[in-house]
């Protein structure tokens, strides 16, 4: 094992004993096409990869998935909307991308969105049914080296 897959392995063990929610919704497109897909946390080693994180806090985990990555997750994928609309909402709003597709997610499910920064360690993005769910979309950082030590030193 190298030292990068053994960062990723404890960047990715630490997060999700941190987690609030361990049910992603993933956003990514491909084709014209913005789809998301439902997993739950055993996703996270073939979806996720190391980076380097900005402002000198070591590594980051991130989702910016490879087209192999999208076709693993195209398994339990569905089409949420053309890649022409989902860029058209970003430029007509104030929001990321990953901000509009959360708003998207949220109003597909039948609820109102708002904006929000409530830490990923209380709860996921989104509830439904119950069940939190964390919503990634293509280029989401989860966490960074610094944040990820300081947080498991207090936990």
């Amino acid at each position: 094992m190298t030292n990068a897959t053994a960062m990723l392995n404890y960047m990715i063990s630490g997060y999700d004993k941190l987690a609030g929610a361990h049910e992603y919704i993933w956003g990514f497109t491909q084709n014209g096409v913005v789809y998301m897909a439902i997993t739950d946390a055993s996703a996270l080693p073939y979806v996720c990869k190391l980076d380097k994180a900005s402002r000198g806090a070591g590594y980051a985990l991130r989702f910016k998935p490879t087209v192999a990555q999208k076709l693993f997750l195209m398994t339990s994928a569905s089409v949420l909307c053309s890649e022409k609309f989902f860029n058209e909402t970003v430029v007509h709003s104030k929001y990321n991308k990953g901000e509009i597709f959360e708003k998207l997610i949220t109003e597909k499910f039948g609820q109102v969105w708002k904006k929000n920064s409530v830490p990923f360690t209380e709860c996921g993005d989104i509830n439904v049914n119950g069940i939190e769910y964390q919503i990634k979309y293509q280029g989401a950082t989860f966490t960074n080296e610094k944040t990820l030590k300081n947080l498991l030193n207090r936990a």
